[in-house]
């Protein structure tokens, strides 16, 4: 029986440099926020918000019955989003706060659920999903972060480089792991980490999730199968539409 319950928030800001509007953009008719937040709806989440600073954003979730919180515009990561909006949500510190990327359309329950289930560990504080693949173009792509991760499933460390680099003669891993950035976190250790300074490390991969680590939280690291087709182009959003 758990002793948590879990909650979700999906970020959604109207400014972005390659896709203005991207939230609202029509995916088979729909928004998409409207997809990611339907397909959320659906799973075990006993509450659950889009967190903007953007009214026709809210405008568009109030459309089809969604639940909005009112954000700062100041924030400069969806964590930061997440965890002002969480205060809304009254969680208790032992609670999981799931934060779904709103330009993931193709999320589904099960990602959710294999989050979530992470925290049956009272250990874990924050949780994030990877995924297995083989030598090839991803592991050369710096828009694709390479996860390396300890036996038992903590995240050693992320890097738009290829992790573990191999040497001369060097064996391969079986797999290399690909991150997909959808987070979890035990509201307490939210909490903790919104309050933390740009570190060093985030400033040299420009990845947040690093200020955590390099400040001694740890983070668990799920294995799944979902690939993380995520929305930062038009482009993106044709093919996504193709693979529904």
């Amino acid at each position: 029986m758990r002793d948590f319950n879990v909650f979700g928030i999906i970020p959604a800001r109207y400014a972005s440099t390659r896709f203005p509007g991207k939230p609202l953009a029509v995916l088979q008719g729909k928004p998409m926020v409207q997809w990611v937040y339907e397909r959320v709806q659906s799973s075990e989440v006993c509450d659950l918000a889009v967190a903007t600073d953007d009214d026709r954003i809210a405008d568009c979730v109030c459309g089809f019955g969604g639940k909005v919180v009112m954000t700062s515009p100041d924030h400069a990561s969806g964590t930061d989003r997440c965890g002002e909006a969480a205060r809304s949500m009254h969680p208790s510190d032992n609670d999981v706060i799931i934060n779904i990327q709103g330009d993931e359309p193709l999320i589904s329950p099960r990602e959710i659920h294999l989050l979530a289930s992470a925290f049956e560990d009272r250990s874990v504080q924050i949780a994030t999903l990877v995924n297995p693949f083989q030598e090839g173009g991803l592991l050369h792509n710096p828009n694709v972060v390479k996860v390396v991760k300890a036996k038992n499933g903590n995240v050693l460390y992320f890097s738009r480089l290829p992790i573990p680099y191999l040497r001369e003669n060097a064996t391969p891993p079986k797999n290399y792991f690909r991150h997909i950035g959808i987070y979890a976190y035990r509201y307490g250790a939210l909490k903790e980490i919104v309050k933390l300074p740009t570190s060093e490390l985030e400033n040299s991969e420009k990845l947040e999730q690093l200020r955590w680590l390099e400040n001694g939280y740890t983070i668990r690291a799920l294995e799944c199968d979902y690939q993380g087709i995520g929305v930062d182009t038009p482009e993106d959003l044709k093919n996504v539409e193709l693979r529904m």
